[in-house]
């Protein structure tokens, strides 16, 4: 590994971490507050205030790491994200795998802190954050969303952060708000993960430290957002073909 994918590993990492412990937190933390007010799961008190409050929590945490650790690694954050930006020859191969092997540590990382931060009712109450459908929600509906909701993030991606024609200082917004926008349509009824490694962390330190397995759903979250963040990124590549689009910023060379 050179110093450069070195720096960009741990800046995904980082990153993932960030955004798993603060956006995953403020989902237990609601569901804490809910649990001692007699309630179960999130909306019974604050309704779409609740999932507002959420989708801000993950919206500015994105938004933030993306101005903090853009310039080194771009700031994929997401394995969909990623996977897209390979497809569309925007990332190499093996540094893609890096970043993948990153986010998935950082996720993890995050889960494991919140647990250590609010013990153990965060993960016999809150479930650490676990992404699963919602009552009355289909398999196949569930993975529908999550393919729609990260088609419409990895298209904001490409627009924002990758054409080369794009006004420069907007992405972290951008993005951030994007992640908002679909947390607050799609969290009843998905979680709004459209983030594989979101949802890898909370499933297995749940495993790991005796809460619920989920891993059945896992085919959802990981499914739904690769293939809808890869038709994604072909569309906006086809969309913008002789504007020109360019990898993300680069800017450490090897040392």
């Amino acid at each position: 590994m050179t110093c450069n994918i070195r720096k960009k590993f741990f800046a995904e990492l980082l990153g993932t971490f960030f955004l798993v412990f603060f956006g995953t937190g403020s989902a237990v933390v609601t569901l804490l507050i809910t649990n001692a007010a007699g309630a179960t799961g999130i909306g019974p008190l604050g309704g779409l205030g609740d999932w507002i409050a959420i989708a801000l929590a993950f919206g500015l945490t994105v938004m933030i790491c993306i101005y903090v650790f853009g310039k080194i690694s771009g700031a994929h954050l997401n394995p969909a994200v990623t996977i897209g930006l390979l497809v569309t020859k925007n990332i190499a191969l093996v540094d893609s795998i890096y970043y993948i092997v990153a986010q998935v540590i950082g996720a993890c990382l995050g889960s494991l802190c919140l647990f250590l931060c609010l013990g153990a009712p965060a993960v016999t109450i809150g479930g650490l954050g676990a992404t699963a459908p919602g009552l009355g929600v289909s398999y196949m509906q569930a993975m529908f969303a999550e393919f729609l909701g990260t088609f419409f993030l990895m298209m904001v991606v490409m627009g924002v952060a990758v054409d080369k024609k794009a006004e420069p200082g907007f992405a972290g917004i951008s993005i951030g708000m994007t992640v908002a926008a679909v947390i607050v349509v799609l969290g009843a009824f998905t979680g709004a993960s459209i983030n594989p490694a979101r949802t890898f962390g909370p499933y297995l330190m749940d495993m790991i430290l005796g809460g619920q397995n989920l891993w059945g759903f896992f085919p959802i979250y990981l499914v739904g957002p690769i293939l809808g963040a890869i038709c994604a990124a072909f569309a906006y590549a086809y969309l913008a073909k002789g504007s020109g689009v360019c990898e993300l910023p680069q800017p450490f060379n090897d040392e």
